[in-house]
């Protein structure tokens, strides 16, 4: 047995790294496949399993060089960018598992194309390559990813020793970071410079579509806003999600226009909100570079109609790398026209802290992996109550993200978070099904 698929094999046995990244062993995809497999509701229209094996180069060389508990961290993100992305770009039931060492196996039921999963794959890659910051510097991890499209009725064993190979082979390749099991035919698809013009042209065909996922009060549980999500309708490929968007954009150097067009379309869509229903909107990296953002901003707000005072502008640990300094003012400047600020994905990669000192924030925005296990790990209560308690003695209100069952929601409740978003009351959805949700609920 190679040593990739040894490791596959005895990853379920190690339970302390799946403590580590917050995400099961192998042994639960055997059970998801099944459940799969016997119950076709469980996934879209023409749903088939798909898989991907990531793994990561130099991981032994970043804790030489930052010390183990950098390596630690960087994993951390690795699985945190994996999940977020999944969210944003997959329609069907997903899970991502920790495969030993720095390998992860994510495995989808997803009615798509082979050149759909290719796609989605390439731009994890890029997603996975973004620098990551941690207390001694920056790091920057190189992806290798194994595609398959299971076969009918084919074993997990199968599926993980086909992966394996084929991550092994990319591995050994001097260039190429993506490889199909088994040597299969990487499909032609569409190319980078393919899916770039067509981004260009995408917003002129009115193909970017702006969904809204509910957000409610732990209190009381009433509908409070939404946070505005955008997906893209591509004619060949089909509905591909925000990561992979502002992937391309950033490639075409077209963030700016994208960025503009989504908070316009969303702002015109929340204009006839009814109450006080308040609007999320993502600020980009590129956003926060932007000299005139703010500017173009404030702008777009107020021929929407809409009202300031009832905009949250969402910004991640990510986009503010480069530049706190400059963030913290531009925040400032929002801050005083009365839009609110959430720190978004906090409990992700480092939790950079200075942030909370620097930045004009209102609201922490609890990343997915900070709810997964409250449900039923104590450190998991204890993390969650005291993040908690550090954010009501700096006067920040406590967005939990991610909440799929109820437990996860009354513990939430419980520790003093102020609102919540998740599948358990609502999936993201259209415009107008959010707005016959909120005639409904006021």
């Amino acid at each position: 047995m190679g040593g990739i698929q040894q490791g596959l094999a005895l990853s379920g046995a190690r339970g302390i790294e799946a403590r580590l990244t917050g995400i099961p062993g192998l042994e639960v995809v055997r059970e998801r496949i099944e459940l799969w497999r016997a119950d076709g509701a469980c996934g879209p229209q023409h749903a088939h399993v798909h898989a991907l094996l990531l793994g990561l180069r130099r991981l032994d060389a970043i804790n030489i060089a930052y010390g183990a508990a950098a390596g630690d961290g960087a994993l951390e993100e690795v699985a945190s960018r994996i999940s977020h992305f999944a969210e944003d770009e997959l329609d069907g039931a997903w899970m991502v598992a920790r495969a030993g060492g720095g390998t992860f196996l994510l495995i989808a039921n997803e009615a798509c194309s082979r050149e759909r999963w290719q796609l989605f794959a390439d731009q994890l890659a890029e997603a996975i390559a973004r620098p990551i910051a941690v207390p001694s510097g920056v790091l920057r991890l190189s992806p290798r990813i194994a595609l398959i499209r299971a076969l009918d009725d084919e074993s997990v064993d199968s599926m993980l020793d086909r992966l394996g190979h084929a991550l092994q082979g990319v591995h050994e390749q001097q260039s190429g970071r993506l490889a199909w099991a088994d040597g299969e035919v990487t499909p032609p698809g569409r190319s980078g410079a393919q899916l770039e013009a067509d981004l260009l042209g995408a917003i002129d065909r009115d193909e970017i579509e702006i969904l809204f996922q509910p957000q409610f009060s732990l209190k009381d549980d009433r509908l409070t806003g939404a946070e505005a999500l955008a997906r893209w309708n591509h004619r060949e490929l089909g509905r591909i999600g925000a990561g992979a968007l502002f992937s391309i954009a950033e490639r075409a150097d077209h963030v700016a226009p994208l960025s503009r067009h989504i908070a316009h379309k969303a702002l015109a869509a929340a204009r006839n909100w009814s109450g006080d229903l308040r609007l999320s909107i993502n600020v980009t990296p590129a956003d926060l570079a932007f000299g005139s953002y703010v500017r173009q901003m404030l702008d777009l707000v107020r021929e929407s109609g809409f009202p300031l005072r009832r905009l949250t502008l969402e910004v991640t640990e990510q986009a503010m790398i480069s530049d706190v300094t400059l963030a913290a003012q531009t925040m400032a400047e929002f801050s005083s026209q009365g839009i609110r600020i959430a720190l978004d994905d906090f409990g992700a990669g480092f939790c950079n802290f200075r942030y909370l000192k620097v930045l004009p924030i209102h609201y922490l925005k609890l990343d997915r992996s900070m709810i997964e296990g409250v449900a039923s790990d104590k450190r998991d209560v204890a993390v969650l109550r005291a993040i908690v308690a550090m954010a009501e003695a700096l006067d920040l209100k406590v967005i939990a993200e991610g909440i799929e069952e109820e437990a996860q929601r009354e513990v939430a409740a419980k520790e003093g978070c102020a609102y919540y978003q998740g599948f358990l009351r609502a999936q993201p959805m259209s415009a107008a099904m959010f707005e016959k949700l909120a005639r409904a609920a006021g």
